[in-house]
């Protein structure tokens, strides 16, 4: 994947989140607000997306960036599991998204189907065939991995500041990558284009939109961050 400035700007936010959140975690030793489930679906959307990191080598950046996203959410997830005082202060009652269900099994049928039933493993080794229908799996899954994280915080209802900052910039990285594919598709001779990442590009970025409005809402007003109450 060749580099360009949306590229780029979309990795560092990606990585920016990461590290807001595990500031927040390290250094208020709190994990109320934050959806474990999230962390896990993302944990295991890099560990399929990146079964090549041994047997494929792109670049230095491309390597150090796929460990540090592995290690990262690793290390997220392992404190909110297990590193006390942390664990305590996580609320398993608000993080009630049925992962497995709603998320894991209908995204590994996803990638079957489009994967296997389009063609697309014809003529693969079988181990060349698995990786890429786990990377297929993985990009439907980071689809909808921010979810639980979502639900989480719209029963919290107030957002904890820098909770804040990692969901906007997670945000950001999802829509800088649109941003990133449209500027390859004009300027990169001989792209290929995806259609099924573009549509859970799209998908990702547009669960963020009621999101960003109350996030950029409370940085102009100066307020706490709230998120409305459902009304029904």
């Amino acid at each position: 994947m060749s580099m360009n400035i949306f590229r780029l700007c979309g990795d560092m936010s990606h990585v920016f989140s990461i590290l807001v959140l595990l500031l927040r975690l390290r250094v208020a030793k709190n994990a109320a607000g934050i959806s474990l489930r999230t962390h896990e679906l993302f944990l295991l959307v890099f560990i399929t997306r990146y079964t090549d990191l041994f047997t494929t080598y792109y670049s230095l950046y491309n390597s150090v960036m796929k460990v540090l996203y592995i290690g990262s959410t690793a290390n997220i997830v392992y404190a909110i599991r297990a590193t006390e005082p942390i664990c305590s202060t996580y609320e398993k009652s608000q993080d009630t998204f049925r992962h497995v269900e709603f998320a894991i099994l209908p995204c590994l049928v996803l990638a079957t189907m489009t994967h296997f039933l389009s063609g697309e493993g014809s003529g693969l080794d079988l181990f060349r065939n698995i990786q890429e229908w786990l990377w297929m799996f993985s990009i439907y899954l980071e689809s909808i991995a921010i979810l639980p994280q979502l639900i989480v915080l719209q029963r919290y209802r107030e957002v904890e500041n820098l909770t804040g900052n990692y969901i906007f910039f997670m945000g950001a990285y999802r829509a800088l990558y649109i941003l990133n594919w449209i500027y390859r598709a004009y300027y990169e001779p001989g792209y290929r284009h995806h259609y099924v990442v573009y549509l859970c590009g799209v998908l990702q970025t547009a669960l963020y939109l009621d999101f960003f409005y109350y996030y950029i809402m409370s940085k102009r007003r100066g307020g706490r961050f709230s998120l409305p109450t459902t009304t029904k």
